[in-house]
């Protein structure tokens, strides 16, 4: 008979190994080739990123990287090892961290566990509300590292937890240390990464998701609807985003009489180069040279302890 032995694998989008053009070209050459991310035929896609996009970008993203840079490493890398590492003092079964893109890579993660006798991957993906453009990419990345084996692993994949019970404390939490430690604000903005309008016109539910944890955190703080503000960030290239825009945001709300904010970014599982850098220095800046008195970056859950107890609820769930 075969044997079940369950084994969790974590999946977290990835980092360049350095603060340098030459750690970041490969990193995002390796993200931006990826269709999910870019779905732009590759004969005009590949041209572009290749002769404009990589050598531009890569020089000046490095630069907002070395200013987020920790002792230990890419800040999203080292909190995704103390979570690796917190998860798997919680648990009896294995469990391995993989990127996908960058390193550790998937394959690295999917062999380790392999290797420790696991027939069954329990996959957590570290991204809340689903996307075709990061949950997505993880199936397809498995599929691609699955084709080389003889044999496969049963899987068990979790989809998202964007309203799960135990990630709405965990948010909740960590606003209500910032405002006994900062005060309550004017306005609690939840800001999340976005995507292109027409990948939700085209199916994703993604920002139906993001409006599903705003609701239930909004609910849970016992806050009222204009007490909140949902925006999306990170937007790249010309074509529409999902709306509203974070940076505009913070650049109208002082002159709407909002001058007091707490922001914070719940679809970011652990704090990275889009929390650190663009909207706590970033997106800061736009908001305080706008009229702003107080700007409060509400951190990532990270390691959180109630984050932890989140992650052990999902994979109990599959044991």
């Amino acid at each position: 008979m075969r044997q079940d032995k369950p084994g969790v694998l974590l999946v977290n989008l990835g980092t360049p190994d350095a603060p340098t053009s030459s750690a970041v070209k490969r990193y995002l050459k390796q993200f931006l080739s990826d269709p999910r991310v870019v779905d732009t035929p590759r004969w005009l896609w590949w041209p572009i990123l290749n002769g404009a996009i990589l050598p531009i970008r890569s020089p000046r993203v490095a630069k907002l990287y070395a200013s987020v840079w920790m002792e230990e490493g890419s800040p999203l890398l080292v909190y995704s090892k103390r979570q690796h590492q917190a998860l798997a003092a919680r648990l009896d079964i294995p469990v391995a961290l993989g990127m996908s893109y960058g390193n550790p890579s998937l394959k690295s993660a999917v062999d380790s566990l392999l290797e420790q006798g696991v027939t069954r991957l329990i996959v957590l993906p570290l991204y809340p509300q689903f996307s075709c453009s990061t949950v997505a990419a993880v199936w397809n990345g498995l599929t691609e590292v699955f084709s080389g084996y003889r044999s496969l692993p049963d899987v068990n994949f979790i989809r998202d937890y964007a309203e799960h019970p135990a990630y709405i404390a965990a948010l909740k939490a960590s606003v209500e240390r910032s405002f006994a430690q900062h005060g309550k604000p004017d306005l609690l903005v939840m800001s999340y990464h976005g995507i292109p309008q027409r990948f939700a016109d085209e199916g994703d539910d993604y920002p139906q998701r993001c409006r599903d944890t705003t609701k239930a955190l909004t609910e849970a703080l016992g806050l009222s609807e204009n007490e909140v503000m949902l925006t999306f960030q990170s937007r790249f290239g010309r074509e529409p985003w999902l709306t509203p825009y974070t940076d505009e945001t913070m650049r109208s709300l002082p002159g709407t009489g909002v001058k007091h904010i707490h922001i914070m970014s719940p679809g970011f599982s652990a704090d990275c180069l889009e929390t650190l850098e663009e909207i706590s220095e970033q997106n800061r800046e736009f908001f305080m040279h706008a009229g702003g008195s107080k700007f409060e970056y509400i951190p990532a859950l990270n390691a959180d302890v109630e984050h932890i107890e989140m992650m052990v609820e999902l994979v109990n769930r599959y044991r």
